[in-house]
């Protein structure tokens, strides 16, 4: 009998494997090129999952002007506001500079620096701005502490300067953001599963049912020198609550809710904006997400076009 080969199982791509440090992760805006007028990113909540009735409006598809079923997530968008603007130089923080007049509620809930004051006419010799924004998440259901989160903006240095300053203490939606049809990559948390073994972790195989010390466990830890176990060999640990990224989702629909939405299991109702994006996203429900212009747009995901009719 030939010797059985296999190559390891799980990527050492995504390591040390084990829970976030934080729900919104960052993000490299440099590198996301947006058609937007203002700003590269929003935050939002996943909803739930719910089935389309569509109308394919995809040239050369092969289901072109009839009614299909595909899956889609609904994601709830509060507005947004201003809480601090960073100025950089040389790839570093330069200043930042607190936004005045900030909610009441927000002051009771997040701890505020008292250091970050200042005008923003003072601050010269930058090279870029970013915008730290905050979700206004009390005009909805999910609940009180908003999710602050740096956000890229768009255009020149004057072009990102005139536009904080005219947005400044001014709410944001996600309606002047993202357009209907669009596509956007989603980043954020994966379910939380816990403790779980080598098959359920790493995906390798069970072993016969005669096996000593465990079907459900590598065969060998490693050789005997050097003499440890290294961390390649697939192990019990940690699994889930990790940073992913879903590319090129396409926008369905987006708008207002009136009333559309009611008891969505393990959310409730969607009051503030909405999106309806085409698949699955990673996280369960009312697990807060970072909507962005698509990194790398491919044709296959940009020419698919979808009319939509009803949702179930």
């Amino acid at each position: 009998m030939p010797t059985k080969r296999s190559p390891r199982k799980g990527s050492l791509q995504f390591w040390p494997r084990k829970r976030a440090k934080k729900f919104l992760p960052r993000v490299n805006w440099d590198a996301i090129k947006s058609n937007s007028k203002n700003i590269k990113g929003f935050i939002c909540y996943k909803a739930g999952m719910k089935s389309a009735i569509v109308k394919d409006n995809t040239p050369d598809s092969m289901t072109k002007g009839k009614r299909i079923v595909v899956p889609v997530t609904i994601l709830e968008c509060p507005p947004m506001k201003i809480f601090s603007v960073r100025f950089y130089k040389n790839g570093k923080v330069m200043k930042d500079i607190l936004a005045e007049n900030l909610d009441k509620e927000l002051k009771r809930k997040v701890k505020i620096p008292k250091t970050k004051k200042g005008k923003l006419e003072d601050v010269k010799e930058f090279e870029d701005i970013k915008v730290i924004f905050y979700s206004v998440v009390k005009k909805s259901n999910l609940k009180k502490t908003p999710d602050l989160s740096e956000i890229g903006l768009v255009g020149s240095i004057e072009e990102k300067l005139n536009w904080v300053k005219e947005n400044l203490n001014k709410e944001i939606s996600v309606l002047d953001v993202f357009e209907k049809g669009q596509l956007i990559d989603l980043r954020g948390l994966t379910k939380g599963k816990g403790l779980q073994g080598p098959v359920k972790r790493f995906g390798i195989g069970l072993k016969a049912h005669k096996s000593e010390k465990g079907q459900r466990r590598p065969g060998s830890l490693g050789p005997w020198h050097p003499a440890r176990v290294t961390f390649r060999a697939p192990q019990a640990g940690q699994l889930g609550m990790f940073t992913r990224v879903v590319y090129n989702n396409k926008i369905i629909d987006m708008g207002k809710p009136e009333g559309k939405f009611k008891n969505i299991i393990n959310f409730g109702d969607v009051k503030t904006d909405y999106i309806i994006v085409r698949g699955s996203v990673q996280g369960p429900a009312k697990r807060q997400l970072i909507i962005t212009a698509p990194l790398r747009e491919t044709k296959r995901q940009s020419k698919k076009n979808f009319e939509l009719i009803e949702i179930k």
